[in-house]
């Protein structure tokens, strides 16, 4: 069974959200659950998150992987013939899932197993397409770690480390500058993420349209075990930064959306080029299309084979015998343009010599 590929969801959820590898319905029942409940997964970085069903926009349960500690068969059976169950469990518990069939089952697991050790399983069954598949994910999961640490090394306005991925809707802006920002892209989003004032937190900057633009300044401060809360009348807070976003979107009922800049790239590669006569600079544009590999020409034979076969016809050596290229005989001789005249001079000069003996002989 081929990978499902991701659906489209709304904005504001699928620009928050790591890149997603893998999705499909699991039945999922946790430590603390009675009942399994059928929920479309999605696989996303190194977190499940959970939907009611795969057109949802908002997620209603999430799971990080991070607490991950191994992933069992459980051969029990199931009411659906055709399902296979496995045992996820976790430093805070075990969770069990159900997959469709035998192949989803190893599909997930091969999946689970590629995010969290990031290295392809060998043990499972799979085909070649589906490891190549596992191999692509776990480059992609290894940029992914890669560029997240990278942005916490970023040097910043904060002076305090920020907790969890940092939403894309980010900017290391001041309060004028997001203004700025929301005010020139209003197709962009209408709420941005920046440092605050202080250094020690977070703002979040929103504009929305009543008789021209009204701009909002919410301030997030970081909580003393992990975590963030947004400084209203009523605080509220949020595990991740990622959940400050998806809070304000949830208590404006979607009008807030985040800001995503999507800077534009060329279509086409141009390069600048000056006229000899006058110097001019232009600029062009480079042809589209495959580009032409010019074909390689044989190597030229040398005239070493053709020398020898002639020293070989020749009655007798002497000094005006061709010699081999190199030597010194062979440095005041006209070059050998080809073969054919070669082999025209020396038959001359052979016709030349008998005719002389020949007479001398008389």
């Amino acid at each position: 069974m081929a990978a499902v590929p991701p659906i489209a969801r709304a904005r504001s959820l699928r620009t928050q959200l790591p890149s997603c590898y893998y999705e499909g319905y699991l039945e999922k029942r946790g430590p603390k659950e009675k009942a399994a409940r059928r929920l479309w997964t999605c696989l996303c970085g190194n977190m499940l998150y959970f939907f009611n069903n795969a057109k949802d926009v908002h997620y209603v349960e999430k799971l990080d992987l991070s607490g991950f500690v191994s992933l069992i068969d459980d051969p029990s059976r199931d009411r659906n013939l055709e399902a296979a169950r496995l045992n996820l469990r976790m430093k805070d518990g075990e969770i069990k899932l159900t997959a469709p069939n035998l192949e989803a089952r190893e599909l997930w697991k091969g999946f689970l197993y590629s995010v969290v050790e990031l290295v392809v399983p060998t043990t499972f069954t799979l085909l070649p397409g589906q490891l190549h598949m596992l191999n692509e994910v776990v480059e992609k999961e290894k940029m992914r770690q890669k560029a997240h640490a990278a942005s916490k090394a970023l040097s910043s306005p904060l002076s305090l480390p920020l907790v969890g991925e940092i939403p894309a809707c980010f900017r290391p802006v001041s309060r004028t500058e997001a203004e700025v920002l929301l005010e020139r892209h209003p197709d962009c989003g209408n709420m941005l993420l920046r440092p605050g004032r202080d250094g020690s937190s977070l703002a979040v900057t929103t504009r929305q349209n009543l008789n021209g633009s009204v701009f909002r300044h919410y301030r997030v401060t970081q909580k003393p075990q992990d975590g963030y809360i947004i400084d209203v009348e009523t605080p509220i807070p949020c595990p991740t930064l990622h959940d400050v976003i998806s809070a304000l979107v949830e208590k404006s009922a979607g009008t807030l959306q985040p800001f995503i800049l999507e800077e534009p790239y060329e279509e086409n590669i141009t390069f600048v080029s000056s006229n000899d006569e006058n110097g001019e600079r232009t600029l062009h544009c480079a042809p589209a299309g495959p580009i032409s590999r010019v074909p390689s020409l044989p190597p030229k034979q040398g005239t070493d084979k053709w020398t020898l076969r002639s020293q070989t016809r020749s009655p007798s050596s002497s000094p005006q015998s061709f010699s081999p290229s190199g030597s010194p005989s062979n440095s005041m001789k006209r070059p050998v343009q080809c073969p054919s005249l070669l082999s025209q001079s020396l038959t001359d000069e052979l016709k030349h010599k008998l005719e002389k003996r020949w007479t001398s002989q008389e």
